[in-house]
């Protein structure tokens, strides 16, 4: 594969190519790897999306949200990447991939572009290289590219190190649906919307923004945020309303962390955070060998027995690693 090309056609905006580069930095094969890192270097770094994350609890309509906010953007001449990532069958691996399918006025526009990945079993409610198709999206000239993640657990606060802007998006009366990762994920959160303020909804929906707005001005003040920020909005994406504002308010903050400087240093630190889960990962990856499987499984039915103790067990398995590597 001419890398070079695919990297050159991917800045020339070539949807085709986007969806290669972004196939290609979800492979897990070695030489793909290779040519993944290959074009991510050859990519303009001159180019800058906003990032939005988005995370919300199941059957909150994050879909017709993205939908319905996706058709706003592109309305005032924006071209707007989604990642939605679907969560991966932990027996077969498998995942239903079904956005496409429920942005369906989204999925025809030329200036959006809607990319389903599996989260394989992924813990964060992202796939392990969502960072890098995000990189691929700036390099084709996206203005907007909005995460979504699988929706809301312990993890899903792992978006939160790949964007900008952080969206918590939760449905009326909801009042218990974030019972003990609330405070994990309010504390990310930069907006929280909830979403289905119409018709009968209305009514609780306006109870619970007035609870979460009050929840929110009991957190610890954050530096990147100017005053009145995190906030909780209502908004109603099957009807439309409210959408323009909540995108008033995100540009608002955007500008204001530029201003102050923290955009960028932000930025800085999710690299740096990206890279340690890299080595991590590296570093993990040399547990499945042949070698190392089998001297896990010999070591760890020692350990089940009763005949050796865990931590000595674990010593010995990075003695084996490093006598593995020759170190």
């Amino acid at each position: 594969m001419d890398t070079t090309d695919l990297a050159t056609r991917i800045a020339a905006g070539e949807r085709r190519a986007l969806a290669r580069g972004i196939t290609l930095v979800e492979s897990t094969r070695a030489d793909q790897r290779a040519q993944a890192a290959e074009v991510l270097t050859a990519l303009p770094r001159d180019r800058q999306a906003l990032r939005i994350g988005l995370s919300g609890t199941p059957g909150v309509g994050k879909s017709t949200f993205i939908e319905t906010f996706g058709m706003m953007l592109v309305a005032k001449g924006l071209r707007v990447a989604v990642l939605a990532v679907d969560p991966s069958s932990a027996r077969s691996g498998g995942s239903i991939l079904g956005d496409k399918t429920r942005m369906d006025r989204l999925s025809r526009e030329a200036n959006a572009f809607i990319r389903p990945s599996p989260s394989q079993t992924h813990l964060g409610g992202v796939a392990r290289r969502t960072r890098e198709a995000v990189t691929l999206c700036e390099g084709a000239g996206f203005d907007v590219v909005l995460i979504e993640t699988v929706g809301v657990g312990q993890s899903e606060t792992v978006v939160a190190q790949m964007a900008d802007l952080f969206l918590l998006l939760l449905a009326p009366a909801g009042g218990d649906e974030l019972q003990g990762v609330k405070r994990g994920i309010m504390e990310m959160a930069d907006m929280i919307l909830i979403n289905k303020a119409d018709g009968d909804l209305k009514p609780a929906a306006t109870r619970t923004c007035a609870d979460y707005a009050g929840a929110l001005r009991l957190l610890r003040k954050r530096p990147q945020d100017p005053d009145g920020f995190p906030k909780a909005r209502m908004v109603s994406a099957l009807h439309e309303d409210g959408i323009l504002a909540a995108w008033d308010e995100m540009q608002s903050l955007a500008e204001w962390r530029r201003d102050a400087g923290f955009f960028e240093g932000t930025r800085a630190e999710q690299a740096r955070y990206w890279f340690e889960q890299d080595v991590r990962a590296a570093l993990l990856a040399q547990l499945d060998t042949a070698s190392a499987r089998a001297r896990m499984a010999e070591l760890g039915t020692a350990v089940a027995d009763g005949t050796l103790d865990p931590a000595v067990a674990a010593t010995r398995m990075l003695a084996h690693l490093t006598a593995e590597k020759g170190g």
